[in-house]
């Protein structure tokens, strides 16, 4: 899977609008200030391709990007307040219709800021994919804010709190060093090829 041949592929403000699955997808969910989007250009090689933007919970779409033929599909950040109701509402619909839908999930990847432990919309997000079944992974954002040995310190504490599953893959990430790019890259690479082995991870 060559994660250098990245493009942008569309954007989707309402789960109706989804088209169906073309083959494996691998989604990233995490809160609107988590680093989501400069992770993504990192792992695509990128320094635009995801808008990253310096007001929280900015992106309000569903946003796919085809690399290699898959497609990464980057979620609305949640667990910003500072929306109307209304667009809230908006935004919890777009995440839960994506996931209600029958799609090919190949690996959905849970980013947690590595600083903080994890916060109730991030447990239920976990609980959600261990409930669902979903193939799922975690990854800790900016780790270089913290030295290693507090970074693998924070990284047994927060699967601890999380209750993860036996296995779960934690990758400790920094989308200004780089760190976790190459371990994340070939985890991903992984999930795509066991969804297209084995057919779709569908709910």
């Amino acid at each position: 899977m060559n994660f250098h041949n990245a493009s942008f592929k569309a954007a989707y403000g309402t789960s109706a609008q989804l088209p169906s699955s073309a083959g494996p997808e691998v989604s990233f969910a995490g809160r609107s200030n988590v680093g989501k989007s400069s992770l993504l250009n990192r792992l695509m090689f990128r320094k635009g391709l995801a808008k990253v933007s310096q007001t929280p919970g900015k992106t309000a779409t569903i946003n796919f990007y085809d690399v290699d033929g898959i497609d990464l599909v980057d979620l609305p950040g949640y667990g910003y307040a500072r929306r109307s109701k209304q667009e809230l509402k908006r935004w919890s619909e777009l995440i839960e219709g994506y996931f209600n839908q029958e799609r090919q999930f190949a690996l959905v990847v849970s980013l947690i800021d590595i600083r903080h432990d994890p916060s109730a919309l991030d447990h239920n997000m976990v609980e959600f994919l261990k409930a669902s079944e979903l193939p799922f992974a975690i990854a800790l954002t900016k780790a270089d804010k913290l030295s290693k040995q507090k970074g693998m310190s924070q990284r047994k504490h927060i699967a601890g709190l999380l209750d993860l599953p036996k296995g779960t893959s934690i990758v400790l990430t920094s989308s200004e060093k780089g760190t976790g790019a190459d371990e994340l890259r070939h985890l991903i690479a992984t999930y795509v090829e066991a969804c297209q082995e084995g057919g779709a991870q569908g709910r």
